[in-house]
């Protein structure tokens, strides 16, 4: 092979031919494609998604986009439904058969059990005319006008666009139900987008004997040593009754330096910063996480009922993976 050979040259025209794929794909989002979201979200059960070879990797997708996006799904291959795993479908359930072709030999043997057992059938074909789309309650077409493949052999626009009517099925359904960023973070609780969507600042705070406080008749002084025996960069000040007076941190330290107080004798009631910002305990760390950043601040105090309940900064929230 030529060291001149142009790689990119193909790579532009792969992405061109499946994105010239995906454009004419919309005219198939139709009476059809409602007809197969209306039968999805009348559904009692779950959307059984069967698919051989690449039909097969692209199922798998779908059925996981479906489950994450508040459909019950999950993926059954039709080689092991034919040898058991078939017990798996319930009446109440409905199968998503996916087939270029739609004469997948494996699914068509499936097809009499399957209907036998009343379960609703919504295939998803690029042969309009093919055994699986007569066969189906509702079909799906997914027609390309060509494989990227130079021998338009290797599928590569048609399981891109069957990907595309796979996502368009799961979002239309997840708008109809009027599913929520709470619901999604419920079925995603690891990694960096469940910690984002489910932990609020009640998981993340300093409070009780963690939460650096002091009384407002306190020391300078008092207040540099509750602040460097909790090592937040802060500490709360309150009055008598335990209400927030104010905040003095690492910055507010600076500030004084430069104007020669005694610290031994000056209260930290007359030093410190009034109105600091706050936020409740039950609101999203990320929430708090965009208070920071838009007030340009590394800390912030917690108040539930105009009470000071905890207290957290920035390293806090990057331990918890919520940035």
């Amino acid at each position: 092979m030529p060291d001149s050979f142009d790689y990119g040259q193909i790579g532009r025209r792969v992405i061109d031919i499946e994105a010239e794929a995906l454009k004419g794909l919309s005219q198939y989002i139709n009476g059809s494609f409602s007809e197969a979201c209306q039968l999805i979200s009348r559904c009692q059960g779950k959307v059984i998604v069967m698919g051989m070879g690449k039909s097969g990797h692209i199922g798998c997708k779908i059925a996981a986009t479906l489950a994450s996006t508040g459909t019950p799904a999950f993926f059954v291959h039709p080689g092991e439904a034919s040898h058991g795993d078939l017990g798996m479908l319930d009446k109440r359930d409905i199968v998503l058969a996916i087939s270029n072709s739609g004469e997948a030999g494996e699914i068509l043997t499936l097809l009499p059990v399957i209907k036998r057992q009343g379960i609703a059938l919504i295939s998803m074909t690029g042969k309009p005319e093919s055994t699986m789309a007569r066969l189906a309650q509702v079909h799906l077409q997914i027609t390309v006008n060509q494989e990227a493949c130079p021998l338009n052999l290797a599928p590569t626009s048609s399981t891109t666009a069957t990907l595309a009517m796979g996502d368009a099925l799961a979002i239309a359904l997840m708008e109809a139900r009027g599913f929520t960023a709470d619901d999604f973070a419920l079925s995603h609780p690891g990694g960096a987008l469940g910690r984002k969507l489910l932990l609020r600042i009640a998981d993340v705070m300093h409070s009780g004997e963690r939460l650096p406080v002091i009384h407002q008749d306190a020391s300078i002084k008092d207040a540099l040593l509750e602040v460097s025996r909790q090592g937040l960069g802060m500490t709360a000040i309150v009055d008598d009754n335990q209400m927030l007076s104010g905040i003095f941190t690492d910055g507010d330290l600076r500030r004084l330096l430069d104007k020669r107080i005694d610290i031994h004798q000056t209260r930290i009631g007359e030093v410190m910063s009034a109105n600091p910002a706050t936020i409740s305990s039950q609101v999203l760390a990320a929430e708090g996480l965009k208070l920071m950043e838009e007030r340009k601040i590394n800390g912030l105090l917690v108040v539930d009922d105009q009470r000071l309940v905890g207290a957290l900064n920035m390293h806090d929230l990057l331990r918890a993976g919520v940035m």
